[in-house]
C-alpha cells in the first residue's frame, strides 16, 4: 500500500517568515535526511540529547521510532533528555521519528530509516511474514491494553447495531484495524479487508483526524488506541467495547519494541542499552505515575501539537498497563485474527522474538525472565 504523506506543518506558531521560507527551500533535503515519507515527522523540538561519555558500540546515533499515543508511554517517558534510555546509551545520540500508525513504522524500518521502533503487534507480524522472517525481531514488550471501540451513542445503541455503520481505524492493517475486522467477521458482518467496504464500512484515518471526523458526524464510531479513545469519549462518545474484555485476564500486547535484524547483529550493545533503559523506564512509570503522565503530556505537546486535557489523559493512562513482557502467547492469537480477517495468510512466526537481551536486562534488575512462547530464534 502507498505510504501516507509526511506531516509538514510546524507545531510552533508565528515563526519568522524568512525561517519558514528557508525551511521550504530545504525541504527535499530534510525529507531524505529525516526518513520522512513513511507517515512520520522528525522530532526537532526537545529531541533527546546524548548523556555524554563513551559512545555505545562506537555509534554516533541510534535511530528509533514511536507514536504520539499514550500506549507508547515507554518511549514518551524514556526517550526524553536525561531519561533512562539516553543515559544507558551514553555518548550515542538518539535520533527520533514519530509515526501515525504501525504499517508506516515497519516500512521505515525496512528502509533503514529507523533501527528500532515501538509498534503494535499486527504490523510486526505482517512485516515479519512478508519478509519471510528476515527483517525484524521483537525484543521487548511495552504496553498491554489501551484500545476500545467508541461510538456515537445516538447512532449505535449496542454491539448488535454495527451493521450499516461507518467505523474508523488508524490505518489499514494496523493493530486496531485487525481487531475491528476480526470482531466484525466473528459477528457475521462481511467487510472487504482491503477497501473497508461491506455491511459495515471501515474508514482508515489518522488518529489525530478521527476526533474531528467523529464530531462532524462523518463516522459513527472508531476502534482506536489511547488517547484517541478517551478523546472521543470527551466529545460525547461512549465506550461500546473495551478490547480488554476480549482477552483472558484482560491482557494483550498493544505495543512492543522491534529492531532490524541486521542492526541487532551488528550492534548488540546498543540494543542492550536501549533495553536496559526501557526496563528502567517502565519501573519508574509504575513508581511515579503522576510524574509519568506529566512527561507523556509534554511529549504529546511536542509531537502531536498540543497536550491532552487532564481528564482525557487520566482516562487514557488508566486503560494501559506498562509492561516489559511482550505477552508472546497473545501475539499468536493476534496473528490468527489477522488471518481470519483476510489481511494475512497463515504465517510462520518462528524466530519473530529474540528476548535474550531483554531477559539479560531483567536479570540485572533482579527480575524473572519472560517467555517467547516458542517463537524464539530457530
Amino acid at each position: 500500500m502507498p505510504a501516507t504523506r509526511p506531516t509538514l506543518r510546524s507545531n510552533r506558531p508565528n515563526r519568522p517568515r524568512i525561517r519558514v521560507l528557508a525551511t521550504l527551500l530545504a525541504l527535499p533535503t530534510l525529507l531524505v535526511a529525516a526518513g520522512c515519507g513513511y507517515g512520520s515527522k522528525a522530532v526537532d523540538d526537545g529531541e533527546p540529547k546524548a548523556a555524554g561519555g563513551k559512545k555505545t558500540d562506537g555509534l554516533d546515533q541510534v535511530k528509533v521510532g514511536y507514536f504520539p499515543n499514550v500506549t507508547h508511554a515507554t518511549p514518551l517517558v524514556g526517550l526524553r533528555s536525561g531519561g533512562p534510555i539516553a543515559k544507558e546509551l551514553g555518548g550515542t545520540k538518539i535520533a527520533t521519528q514519530v509515526f501515525n500508525a504501525g504499517p508506516s513504522a515497519i516500512e521505515a524500518l525496512n528502509a533503514k530509516a529507523v533501527d528500532m521502533t515501538w509498534v503494535g503487534p499486527s504490523p510486526s507480524i505482517n512485516g515479519y511474514a512478508k519478509s519471510h522472517g528476515k527483517n525484524l525481531r521483537i525484543i521487548s514488550g511495552a504496553t498491554s491494553g489501551g484500545a476500545s471501540l467508541v461510538v456515537d451513542p445516538k447512532k449505535v445503541k449496542s454491539l448488535s447495531d454495527l451493521k450499516g455503520k461507518k467505523i474508523a481505524t488508524p490505518q489499514l492493517g494496523n493493530t486496531q484495524d485487525v481487531a475491528l475486522l476480526n470482531y466484525l467477521k466473528s459477528k457475521g458482518i462481511k467487510v472487504d479487508p482491503e477497501t473497508g467496504k461491506g455491511a459495515t464500512s471501515v474508514l482508515r484515518q489518522d488518529n489525530k483526524e478521527i476526533p474531528t471526523t467523529f464530531q462532524q458526524g462523518g463516522i459513527d464510531g472508531a476502534w482506536v488506541p489511547e488517547p484517541t479513545a478517551a478523546n472521543l469519549v470527551s466529545k460525547g462518545g461512549r465506550v461500546l467495547l473495551n478490547e480488554k474484555k476480549l482477552w483472558p485476564g484482560g491482557k494483550f500486547v498493544t505495543t512492543n519494541l522491534v529492531v532490524r535484524q541486521d542492526f541487532l547483529k551488528k550492534h548488540p550493545a546498543a540494543v542492550e542499552a536501549v533495553l536496559r533503559g526501557s526496563v528502567k523506564t517502565n519501573a519508574w512509570i509504575h513508581k511515579h505515575p503522576d510524574e509519568a503522565k506529566q512527561h507523556i503530556n509534554e511529549a504529546l505537546r511536542r509531537d502531536a501539537g498540543k497536550p491532552l486535557p487532564d481528564k482525557v489523559l487520566d482516562a487514557a493512562f488508566a486503560q494501559i498497563d506498562v509492561t516489559d513482557d511482550p505477552l508472546a502467547p497473545t501475539l499468536k492469537r493476534q496473528a490468527g485474527n489477522a488471518v481470519a480477517a483476510g489481511l494475512l495468510k497463515k504465517p510462520d512466526l518462528t524466530g519473530i522474538y529474540d528476548l535474550a537481551p531483554l531477559n539479560k536486562a531483567l536479570k540485572a534488575e533482579g527480575r524473572s525472565p519472560v517467555t517467547d512462547a516458542g517463537l524464539g530464534p530457530k
